[in-house]
């Protein structure tokens, strides 16, 4: 069972949506003290507020606040002889704090000094980074907790473990790389946004080899190369990894809800105070 704490940490690398349950207020015989905590997933769950049929019902409330893929807090009341069936007798209020899925998952082909400087910038952004290349001595000794590393000798390989939601940026350091992936990408999945790095002339020739090997045109709307915004200007890594992460940014995305609090006397209702 691990602690919630290493759960919360292991959430956000994979991208995975979970609820924090917090007992913030115990009265008469319970079996966890006020502060215990929690983590709950989709599958899983990590820690305990003291197990038995009061978890159950935690778990359960979890759950379904959890499939609404909204943020949100929520406080609710257990008296745990009358909604538990516990005969220890007590009550706890517990506090349900819900983070789903990050709206924005991007894999990111290539650990070269634009790859990082990209990562360093969606490292701080509501997103999972997938970072894919075969050279592990290019990825850095630690990375931002939504980022993923995985060192792969065909990174090509990791294309069909890629959801179609997925935003793919290709930024390897060696151009028939690129090809492979930029082709795989467009002929075994339906993602609609791969961003290429390089130049009017590389797009050019990727388009004229595409067409040769049977990929046509209407495919050609799904990738981008110069990928970033034109209006950001520069060429350093790190200006060139604005421009890529502002274009990502810049994307539609489905759903922006707006997060759910408690509101003041509901916490006042639930602990019994005026």
């Amino acid at each position: 069972m691990s602690h919630w704490q290493t759960a919360i940490a292991h959430c956000h690398q994979r991208g995975e949506g979970f609820v924090v349950i917090t007992l913030l207020e115990t009265k008469g015989s319970t079996p966890r003290d006020q502060g215990s905590k929690m983590v709950v997933t989709d599958l899983h769950t990590f820690d305990t507020i003291g197990g038995g049929a009061l978890e159950k019902l935690v778990t359960d409330e979890a759950r379904r606040l959890l499939a609404f893929s909204v943020p949100a807090q929520q406080l609710n009341h257990f008296p745990l002889a009358a909604k538990a069936n516990q005969c220890c007798g007590g009550s706890v209020a517990a506090l349900f704090e819900v983070f789903p899925p990050p709206r924005l998952t991007v894999a990111i082909f290539g650990a070269g000094h634009v790859g990082r400087a990209v990562v360093k910038v969606l490292g701080e952004c509501e997103a999972r980074v997938d970072w894919i290349d075969a050279r592990v001595e290019q990825f850095p000794e630690t990375s931002p907790g939504n980022v993923q590393q995985l060192s792969l000798e065909q990174p090509e390989s990791y294309v069909s473990k890629l959801s179609d939601q997925t935003l793919v940026l290709v930024l390897t350091h060696d151009h028939a790389l690129d090809y492979r992936l930029l082709k795989s990408l467009l002929d075994e999945t339906e993602i609609g946004y791969i961003g290429l790095i390089g130049s009017q002339t590389k797009a050019d020739r990727f388009r004229a080899r595409l067409r040769h090997d049977g990929i046509p045109s209407s495919e050609d709307q799904r990738w981008r190369c110069p990928v970033g915004l034109d209006s950001v200007k520069g060429k350093l890594p790190m200006e060139v990894a604005v421009s890529i992460v502002s274009e990502v940014l810049s994307l539609p995305q489905s759903g922006d809800p707006a997060a759910q609090g408690v509101p003041w006397k509901s916490v006042q209702r639930v602990l019994g105070k005026s």
